[in-house]
């Protein structure tokens, strides 16, 4: 059942029903309890599962961990404190991992001292992170000496649950806490958790208390019976606290040049960067943010070669110490402006932020206000952000995004189900813990939120499948017992498992290192591939000359001064929301029906918080367009352009506002009749805004419009999908 809370406490009461010691240090260190900590601290205290949703810097983190450090002193100060995993913490993200430890680690500090001042029992919590980055040596060391608080990974837990030394200690775990959940929750990586989440549960003896962190999002109570998972068929009791945002905002869209239809690229690119530079001069320290790890340091490099000192990158590409010396400049007030492209966005304490500045769209409305949210990151304080843009399709996006964002009209989170390449991994990782009756397994894999309505015959082919019996060429990976009815793990799998857990597809990378042995970070292998020697490329804000490669090392020297030889690497584009798609093209109906308007300058302004030079390139983009063809297409319209291009190829571009993955959609199922039906082959490319079918002959657009029909969209898209490159693709992620 999910209900949301509508009682609160005040801090006396909450503090009456906590050890003495925990209520004074907190009292002595808050002057009042936050919003959501007012809601959300009694349920976690009473052992009650709960969502906490609301805006960065409202002391979510506190108001998931207080409870449990109570608990946790309560049971040291009865010697009853066990070498055991008590909670649980799972971040997507590495390095929020990393910062909670370190953010843990200064209460329980003060916590310590506290008591020592009193001569009373000093508490003797433990906590330690296991991901990625964590060295053997620890690993083994948590076996024997495990924490009282393990803070990991979605991946990171899944090897975890596998192992079996270290499973057995999740035997008495209480809590589980999982932070950063609207992040997750729409990835394969979030139905993977939601498995994963089980499995720890079946663990367990008891039932733990499940602590869900978020940002503003919608729908809030898909997301909390994504955390509670099913019981017995129904949805686990979840409480929703939902906090809306005291926090101000003040957001707004910037272009750098008066009107950029009048203008070529260069020129707009050039003056983004002037104005960007005159906003770091103008504030203390600035964070921006851009959509791609290449995009993070361009604009760092742009940002020196401007003059501009204090200026550092911060994404997954770079070290590990590189990142955390970022972090922790950022901290000390030592850098003027970070640059990242997400690694930056979630709940990590860079310190005091002034202002956040996101060059160019982050496609979605969620997104950009988690973003801006980590400036004046405390409740109370102003969240100053402005959106700078050089392209005139991202201004309009900009410029919707800001006003769905005041009206707080959040995009809504998709969570994929049934997902059976998912389920694969999830049954072999099931079966190294020990052999599985097959109803069990089936009964616990229907407890994940993402498999509550799994039909028993896909969880059959997929495990016939996995033990090799339905098809000669697939080796089996499990062994199952059709008349006994079990499952369990064949020789050799465990390795193939530890090698390949996880949903993100793994890249070949490169490791960067200095003359003398340094580690500087990675680049890609298509990236290395096109590497000379004496080229100079961009990492970490620094500029390197290749030297030679080493196996899969890369050595570089030092080429400060020098401008870079070779583009930087690219990585995927964020695709743009639908909701926001949606609401590009409402924008486009409403602002063509008033663009002859006398105050339609000073309604853009007023209305979408742009400011006067984003207003009259919006207006002239709209002009210019209708001085063409007499109508745009709208969130209720698509448009069909035919042309011939200069390879004498016919292309066929569908105006389409909805966003890169239901373009993706579209153009797979047009392209697919197209060739069908008129006995071609058909090349398709997609953006945001619209899509392409490239074919070799030319052809009518009365007869592609009504080509296709909504009933039968999915029947054709199973075929075309078949055997493509994405395909094969799409099974790298399990």
């Amino acid at each position: 059942m999910i209900k949301r809370v509508e009682e609160s406490r005040e801090k006396e009461e909450i503090l009456s029903q906590m050890e003495p010691l925990i209520a004074e240090w907190f009292d002595q260190k808050f002057d009042s309890l936050t919003e959501p900590q007012g809601y959300a601290i009694p349920l976690i205290h009473n052992r009650k599962n709960v969502l906490v949703s609301s805006p960065t810097g409202s002391g979510k983190t506190l108001t998931a961990f207080l409870s449990i450090i109570n608990e946790l002193f309560k049971l040291e100060k009865k010697d009853e404190l066990e070498d055991k995993i008590y909670c649980v913490y799972v971040s997507p993200l590495k390095a929020l991992a990393n910062d909670i430890h370190k953010n843990l680690e200064e209460p329980l500090k003060e916590i310590r001292e506290l008591a020592e001042e009193k001569d009373m029992k000093i508490p003797k919590i433990k906590t330690a992170i296991r991901s990625g980055d964590t060295p053997q040596r620890e690993r083994r060391k948590m076996v024997d000496d495990p924490p009282h608080i393990f803070i990991t990974t979605p991946e990171s837990l899944a090897l975890s649950l596998s192992s079996p030394k270290f499973r057995e200690k999740f035997k008495d775990v209480q809590y589980f806490i999982n932070d950063e959940i609207h992040d997750i929750a729409s990835s394969k990586r979030g139905v993977y958790l939601s498995l994963n989440t089980e499995r720890l549960e079946e663990h367990v003896d008891g039932e733990m208390t499940r602590i869900g962190l978020s940002a503003t999002q919608a729908p809030i109570e898909e997301l909390a019976k994504f955390l509670g998972g099913y019981k017995d068929g129904e949805p686990r009791e979840v409480n929703i606290v939902e906090v809306m945002g005291e926090k101000n905002l003040d957001l707004s869209v910037i272009s750098p040049v008066d009107d950029m239809t009048l203008l070529p690229y260069e020129v707009v690119n050039s003056r983004m960067y002037d104005r960007l530079k005159e906003m770091v001069e103008s504030h203390r320290t600035t964070l921006i943010f851009t959509n791609t790890r290449s995009g993070a340091e361009n604009v760092a490099y742009k940002l020196k070669d401007r003059g501009i000192e204090g200026v550092a990158a911060h994404h997954g590409s770079l070290s590990k110490e590189t990142r955390i010396e970022v972090e922790d400049d950022l901290k000390n007030g030592d850098l003027k402006a970070a640059v990242s492209s997400t690694s930056l966005e979630l709940g990590i304490d860079v310190g005091y932020i002034d202002l956040v500045v996101q060059v160019n769209s982050p496609k979605t409305v969620a997104k950009g206000l988690q973003r801006v949210g980590r400036a004046g990151h405390t409740i109370g304080e102003t969240s100053k952000g402005r959106m700078i843009v050089f392209d005139k399709d991202d201004l309009l996006e900009c410029t919707v995004l800001t006003r769905k964002a005041y009206q707080h009209d959040i995009d809504r989170v998709s969570i994929p189900t049934d997902n059976l390449d998912v389920l694969s991994q999830g049954l072999i990782g099931m079966s190294i813990e020990h052999r599985w009756d097959v109803d069990k397994a089936y009964e616990m894999v229907k407890r994940a939120y993402c498999y509550r309505d799994l039909p028993k015959d896909d969880f059959m082919n997929t495990l016939e499948y996995l033990a090799g019996t339905q098809f000669e060429n697939v080796y089996p990976k499990i062994w199952y017992n059709e008349d006994e009815g079990i499952f369990g793990k064949k020789g050799g799998v465990q390795m193939l498992y530890y090698m390949n857990v996880g949903t993100i597809p793994s890249d070949s990378n490169y490791q960067v290192y200095s003359e003398k042995g340094v580690p500087l970070g990675n680049l890609s292998e298509k990236f290395v591939e096109r590497l000379s020697k004496g080229d100079v490329f961009v990492l970490g804000s620094h500029s390197y000359e290749f030297l030679h490669t080493r196996g899969t090392k890369v050595f570089v020297k030092d080429a400060s001064g020098k401008k870079p030889t070779v583009p930087s690497w690219t990585g995927e584009m964020l695709p743009r929301s639908y909701d926001l798609s949606v609401g590009i093209g409402e924008f486009r109906r409403k602002l063509s029906e008033r663009l002859d308007d006398d105050d339609v300058t000073e309604w853009l302004m007023e209305e979408y918080r742009i400011d006067e030079g984003s207003a009259q390139t919006i207006i002239s983009y709209f002009k210019e367009q209708l001085g063409v063809i007499d109508e745009l297409p709208t969130d209720k319209k698509i448009l069909l352009e035919g042309h011939i291009g200069q390879d004498g190829n016919y292309n066929v571009i569908f105006h389409a506002s909805y966003g890169r993955k239901t373009n993706d959609t579209l153009s797979r199922a047009y392209a697919y009749k197209i060739s069908d039906k008129f006995n071609c082959s058909a090349n398709v490319s997609i953006t945001d805004n619209n899509f392409m079918i490239t074919t070799k002959k030319k052809i009518p657009l009365e007869q592609i419009a009504g080509l296709l029909s909504s009933d039968e969209v999915e029947g054709i898209l199973k075929k075309s999908v078949k055997d493509t490159e994405l395909f094969k693709q799409r099974f790298r992620h399990c």
